[in-house]
């Protein structure tokens, strides 16, 4: 097991498991469960699976699909994606989900994340952010159901989903997301340095120095891989897998 997580993140849209850039034009790269399979042969400590298209479209959890993942995932597995209460989050739960990614939801009301927490403890929540700078190039958290910024400051936001109780924050940045050009390390540096949690920095990550630069220099306390687990390299077609072991155990100690 490596000492910095760095965890495959899926995009999940109905069925089927997509990659894009920046939050747009997804393309597709495989079937969720083959996908899972893979993964599992191939000793992943993490997997992180995300539903871009629940919340906008006013919709619950795919539990079919996600009972499927669960029956063939080998290693913790983490959800986002349509969850706005507890109950929803009991459902995911059930299925045999180890943690929830709360994005939309507590930005409509941050009371879900406390009672979540309170009923299933901080360990298994976790705050995800969307990040993207604005026309005055100020960091601002972005709502992807809405495609517009919000205004609300990132770093504060970390602040509050700590204190409503989540235990980790997913920290995307929308501007690098599969970019493949390397992550957002200034905007990592300075939520991890605002927060007492884990901080999992996710978009840009194209190389294993981007993933040591990002710890090392951005504090994060794991990565969460897209393009670099699902495309052989940038412009090429898919292939799934995961950085050499000793490689990242260079570059993260």
């Amino acid at each position: 097991m490596l000492r910095t997580r760095v965890i495959p993140a899926l995009l999940l849209r109905d069925e089927s498991l997509v990659k894009g850039v920046r939050f747009g034009s997804p393309q597709y790269v495989g079937d969720p469960c083959n996908t899972v399979r893979i993964f599992n042969e191939l000793e992943v400590d993490e997997l992180l699976f995300l539903d871009i298209t629940a919340t906008r479209e006013r919709r619950r959890p795919n539990f079919t699909v996600l009972h499927e993942i669960a029956n063939e995932c080998f290693m913790p597995l983490a959800y986002g994606g349509g969850i706005s209460s507890l109950e929803d989050a009991k459902a995911v739960f059930k299925v045999g989900i180890e943690k929830i990614a709360l994005n939309a939801a507590p930005l409509q009301s941050l009371g879900v994340v406390t009672e979540i927490a309170r009923h299933f403890g901080s360990q298994a929540v976790i705050g995800a952010i969307d990040v993207k700078r604005n026309w005055l190039g100020k960091y601002r958290v972005y709502c992807h159901w809405r495609g517009d910024n919000s205004q609300f400051d990132p770093i504060e936001w970390a602040r509050q989903l700590e204190r409503a109780g989540a235990g980790e924050i997913l920290l995307t940045s929308v501007d690098r997301e599969g970019t493949w050009s390397g992550f957002d390390v200034d905007l990592v540096r300075q939520v991890s340095a605002a927060v007492g949690v884990p901080v999992i920095a996710h978009g840009g990550a194209g190389t294993v120095e981007h993933i040591g630069s990002v710890v090392r220099e951005g504090g994060a306390s794991a990565v969460a891989l897209g393009s670099m687990v699902v495309f052989q390299k940038q412009g090429m077609g898919v292939l799934i897998s995961f950085p050499d072991r000793r490689k990242l155990e260079t570059f993260l100690t």
